[in-house]
């Protein structure tokens, strides 16, 4: 009772502050962002020693934000132990927890939830959230349900029975498949009302399973859900649900346009990140709203100077309010953002950006017996990421049935047994998708930077005509 009271108090706050406009976002914000300032300064030692020489940027009257110095993901996992507020908390202690899949979204500590990222940066992170951070991202689902649905589609989804399916990367501690895990341990209408659907699994039998769920809400990549619109369309898949929400894949209008054909319902985007996860939603503008009473994102270039509005950063500065575990303070996070000049023509007060993430490619990879089966980038990428020993891979299809595999271990790891591992992990599921016939090559190169974000292709198809 204690934490749902915290999370509509959370709720409560958020609308209030948006309907105070700028001004009242900002209050909340820059009150935030001095306590975290003061909490890092004070319970962090890789914070006391950053900020040990910017005295000036920590003013009495408040923080000046961009006086501060920025930090990477690389940067805070090589000190993670100085990182974390509370010395309970370890790396060792940590990767130990996330070394066993069956823990997924179980708190860690008994208080803690804790996901990793792909390492799309380059850098595979493991972040911690404490309790605060979650109620108040918990808190979000009200601002942004009341953004997205109308009165009509808030009874229809009523009607037919919250069942809320996330077509996700599940097998490891990601933020999404460990998110609905969490919300399953909190209580048993939960565990039935929220469900994640593995990417991984050949596409017959997630088909078969989300028609037996039915939900009334989907979450999912792009990549996945243009995919399965396929299987709607050819009349396998019978879906018929309220909303349909966009996540962790950039998409084009011809996607979004297939989806909706396919689906109806409202589509609608949302930027997330494992480091925070409620970071914007969208408008009717095709703009997406920052939650910037609890998160603060500068678009910066490659030196880190602000990047006007209008134009596209080289990356950006995320500094999350919210968490006090482990503080993210103008944390570069990776991704091409431009924010909007002036105020969105929609009416919400919050900033408006557009985001270029990551945009993987769908596999046509060819069976034995001549069929072609398509294959999901976030699946066939997660599968590979789980290898003991392994930084970050990069998967190339460069024939019908010819997968290219390029490695980067981790230090002091040995590139053989990684290779090994990696590439046995990466036969068995394709397999599993009828696919045994598949080549596994082992690069020479390692895995190539591309884009102007700072991130790279974790699964390219460079098939020739």
């Amino acid at each position: 009772m204690a934490r749902l009271l915290e999370e509509l108090g959370f709720a409560l706050d958020q609308l209030w502050a948006q309907g105070q406009g700028p001004a009242g976002l900002a209050r909340r914000r820059d009150a935030r962002l001095a306590a975290l300032v003061a909490h890092a300064r004070i319970s962090s030692p890789f914070y006391r020693r950053l900020y040990r020489d910017v005295k000036g940027a920590l003013a009495a009257d408040g923080v000046v934000l961009t006086e501060l110095p920025p930090v990477t993901k690389q940067e805070l996992m090589a000190n993670f132990d100085d990182w974390v507020t509370d010395p309970a908390v370890t790396r060792a202690g940590v990767e130990a927890f996330i070394a066993d899949p069956s823990l997924v979204g179980t708190p860690y500590l008994e208080r803690y939830f804790v996901c990793t990222t792909s390492g799309t940066t380059g850098h595979p992170g493991i972040f911690v959230h404490d309790p605060r951070s979650l109620a108040v991202s918990q808190a979000f689902t009200l601002r942004i349900d009341l953004a997205w649905l109308s009165p009509a589609e808030l009874l229809a989804m009523a009607r037919r029975g919250l069942r809320w399916a996330a077509v996700v990367g599940t097998g490891g501690h990601y933020a999404g498949a460990g998110w609905v895990q969490w919300q399953g341990r909190r209580s048993w209408w939960r565990r039935r009302a929220f469900r994640a659907f593995p990417v991984q699994q050949p596409l017959a039998r997630l088909v078969a399973a989300l028609n037996d769920f039915d939900p009334s809400a989907v979450t999912g990549y792009p990549s996945a859900l243009a995919l399965l619109a396929e299987e709607q369309a050819a009349g396998r898949l019978h879906l018929k649900p309220v909303v349909v929400e966009l996540a962790g894949e950039s998409s084009g209008p011809e996607v979004r346009a297939r989806i909706v054909e396919a689906f109806g319902g409202a589509l609608h985007d949302a930027y997330a990140a494992s480091e925070f996860t409620p970071l914007a939603f969208d408008c009717a503008r095709g703009w997406l709203h920052v939650n910037s009473d609890w998160a603060i994102l500068e678009p910066v270039d490659a030196d880190y100077r602000p990047t006007p509005p209008g134009e596209p950063s080289h990356t950006v500065l995320l500094t999350n309010l919210a968490n006090r575990v482990q503080p993210l303070i103008r944390y570069d996070l990776g991704d091409s953002v431009l924010a909007k000049t002036g105020p969105c023509e929609c009416g919400n007060p919050l900033p408006a950006i557009r985001v270029a993430g990551r945009r993987d490619d769908v596999l046509r990879l060819v069976a034995a017996d001549g069929t072609a089966l398509l294959v999901l980038p976030l699946a066939i990428g997660s599968v590979v990421d789980e290898t003991p020993g392994l930084h970050r891979s990069q998967l190339v299809q460069t024939g019908p049935a010819t997968i290219r595999l390029r490695l980067e271990p981790e230090p002091g790891a040995d590139a053989g047994v990684v290779w090994r591992a990696a590439s046995a992990r990466l036969s068995e599921y394709l397999a599993g998708l009828e696919l045994g016939n598949v080549d596994v090559v082992r690069a020479a190169e390692p895995p190539e930077q591309s884009g102007t974000s700072g991130k790279f292709r974790q699964v390219i198809a460079r098939v020739p005509d």
